[in-house]
């Protein structure tokens, strides 16, 4: 990794991610931290070469075993919402993926707890997040659906893959006060983002918006 231009040259130029970032203003994303933390994290190392010159794109791209890099509007929506209460010091994300939005994360909470269900995906990760030197991310590979009972309770979840029904262990291990951040729905059926908090007499629903994820599915890739 020691090689990797943060910088970027051509489409992954500063130039390009300073107007990635006007799309996400003009889509409603108004959280100037999170905007300025996109901005500056180079999602272009977040991906194989070949697909480096697409990373400024406002779309999901591939990272191979049948999952996706979120798109930019999404990262930033769903920690918008996952800060929109204030600030988060403990904070469980299930999915680490490439670990983009891991580092988004990672640089506006406290620590964050990370679950990969495919090994060779939470390595590659665990490279990019060295490098970047957020060292304030503990990496799990696990069965994300289950979460990370033994870390918990969290003051926020974040999910990046969309469940059937939200987990009951999510739920479990939300914090009173803490808010869970997911998508919901049937693979190739409408799903949609929805925001979750708990307080003292109970969880609290809210459905945000629609959208299009990976199915949350069990089970662990060595």
């Amino acid at each position: 990794m020691s090689s990797i231009n943060l910088q970027g040259i051509g489409m992954t130029s500063q130039r390009t991610r300073d107007r990635l970032i006007e799309r996400l203003r003009a889509q409603g994303i108004s959280n100037q931290k999170v905007l300025d933390t996109i901005r500056a994290t180079p999602r272009h190392i977040f991906l194989d070469e070949a697909l480096a010159h697409r990373a400024y794109e406002d779309s999901s791209l591939p990272i191979g075993f049948q999952q996706t890099l979120s798109q930019p509007y999404i990262v930033a929506r769903m920690t918008e919402l996952l800060l929109a209460n204030g600030p988060r010091e403990r904070v469980l994300e299930v999915g680490t993926g490439s670990g983009y939005q891991t580092a988004i994360l990672a640089q506006h909470v406290g620590r964050v707890f990370s679950v990969e269900r495919i090994r060779p995906l939470q390595e590659k990760a665990r490279k990019r997040l060295r490098h970047l030197g957020l060292h304030n991310v503990h990496l799990r590979h696990a069965d994300g659906g289950m979460g990370w009972p033994e870390r918990g309770p969290f003051d926020a979840i974040l999910s990046a893959a969309a469940p059937e029904v939200v987990p009951a262990e999510l739920l479990e291990q939300l914090a009173v006060g803490g808010r869970l951040v997911i998508p919901v729905g049937e693979q190739g059926k409408p799903q949609s983002l929805y925001v979750y908090d708990r307080h003292e007499d109970g969880i609290e629903e809210q459905c945000i918006e629609p959208v299009l994820f990976v199915p949350l599915v069990g089970g662990v890739v060595a």
